[in-house]
């Protein structure tokens, strides 16, 4: 599979040249002729540390949170100030997404930080934040709309306390939470959830998919398993034409019921019902760990919270790695996290890089749609259920040679000389 990917990236960008992240970065970001801008916020707190999550985060302390969000604050002052200097008036971005963590333990501190935003950008779809059930009350909810929150994501995982036992999440009391649900709505509720874990069948997915659009929920996301090597995990990995027949199974049963696709993994029952903090043409990333992308280049916040703030205290951004992209890169990027979307519209992609797609990447297209991965309807090109797959097994792949490899290196040391994949 490497050779193929590998072959497949050198292929799409034309190049044998690695996409190579260095320590250099700007003062200042060049966001100031971008549409179609998205704001992420990332708050690296939880109560316990789950033992196959990924992200970047650390054991809860409250004196501890309030100060990180006093240096978020700045971080954000830093980079919309210029703007709004250079301009005289706010930027206007699509949506917030705050992630972490668990971002709703500094719930008393979103006031301030919605505020901040609020003071440089324009927010025209909403402000949405990752949930820990545990934490769901009517209170707390209320605490959340009351600041400004109109989307919420719960990471359920599964509410079968199997597979919570399988990955050490502790059971939680889903009858407060869905009458918390009840009470306190939102404009979407969307529900995590982990397949491909062990023994896990359809039936196991379909009581979850139905147990969640049954009590509260108008969008669900269903994540595969995926065994980072750095996390402390020791669950074994569904093999491939099980994890397919699985995938399979949750299309079919979701497109029977009518549910909407808006991407690889996430399904709604209502088509205003969205929730993605990744499928965004640029966004500006706020917080440790936190990730920017712009025309040009994408650049990663350090992952070590005290390092974040002393840059900060030195009147720094807080990145730590950057890669400047060549021309076929970006598009490349892009391509990648449209069709996670399960569709791509070549219109879009010409206003965007202001070339013609069917000049750059038709062929390819073409070509997709012969191995049946691609569809064409209306001028839009879609993946197919066979395509969504490989897109899944390409994602997989990806994931586990660059995001691991990076965020493994990125955990043990708050500044890297460089990283080259």
């Amino acid at each position: 599979m490497s050779f193929i990917t590998t072959l497949t990236r050198n292929w799409l960008t034309r190049s044998f040249k690695p996409f190579i992240f260095t320590p250099e970065y700007d003062d200042e970001l060049d966001y100031e002729e971008l549409t179609n801008l998205g704001l992420y916020v990332h708050i690296p707190f939880c109560k316990k540390i789950c033992s196959f999550c990924p992200y970047c985060k650390q054991i809860y302390d409250s004196s501890v949170c309030d100060e990180y969000v006093e240096y978020l604050l700045k971080e954000i002052k830093m980079v919309g100030s210029n703007y709004v200097k250079k301009t005289g008036k706010k930027k206007t971005v699509t949506s917030v997404y705050f992630g972490g963590g668990s971002p709703s333990l500094a719930s008393n501190k979103l006031d301030r930080i919605i505020g901040s935003l609020k003071e440089y950008f324009d927010i025209t779809e909403g402000i949405g934040i990752e949930l820990h059930p545990g934490d769901i009350t009517e209170e707390k909810l209320a605490v959340l709309k009351k600041a400004g929150i109109s989307k919420i994501s719960i990471g359920i995982q599964s509410f079968q306390k199997k597979f919570l036992n399988i990955l050490g999440r502790e059971w939680n009391n889903t009858e407060i939470m869905f009458e918390a649900l009840k009470k306190v709505p939102f404009e979407t509720v969307s529900m995590d959830f982990i397949f491909a874990l062990p023994d896990q069948t359809f039936e196991d997915l379909k009581l979850d998919i139905e147990t969640a659009f049954s009590n509260g929920a108008n969008h669900i996301a269903i994540y595969p398993f995926i065994d980072f090597t750095f996390a402390s995990s020791n669950i074994p990995v569904m093999k491939k034409n099980e994890k397919h027949k699985l995938l399979d199974e949750i299309t079919d049963y979701c497109n029977e019921k009518g549910y909407r696709r808006d991407s690889i993994w996430t399904f709604s029952n209502n088509e205003s019902a969205k929730y993605s903090s990744m499928t965004r043409e640029n966004f500006l990333g706020f917080g440790c760990s936190a990730t920017t992308l712009l025309k040009n280049q994408f650049k990663v916040n350090t992952f070590n919270v005290k390092e974040y703030e002393k840059r900060i205290d030195e009147g720094k951004l807080p990145t730590s790695l950057t890669i400047k992209f060549t021309l076929r890169q970006r598009m490349v990027y892009y391509l990648f996290w449209s069709l996670y979307t399960t569709r791509m519209d070549p219109q879009a992609f010409n206003n965007f890089f202001n070339k013609d797609f069917n000049k750059m990447y038709g062929f390819e297209f073409m070509v997709g749609k012969k191995l049946g991965f691609l569809e064409k309807e209306d001028g839009i090109w879609k993946l197919t259920q066979k395509g969504c797959f490989y897109y899944h097994h390409y994602e997989n792949y990806y994931t586990l040679s660059y995001i691991d490899k990076m965020w493994g290196i990125m955990r043990q040391k708050a500044f890297p000389e460089g990283i080259s994949f």
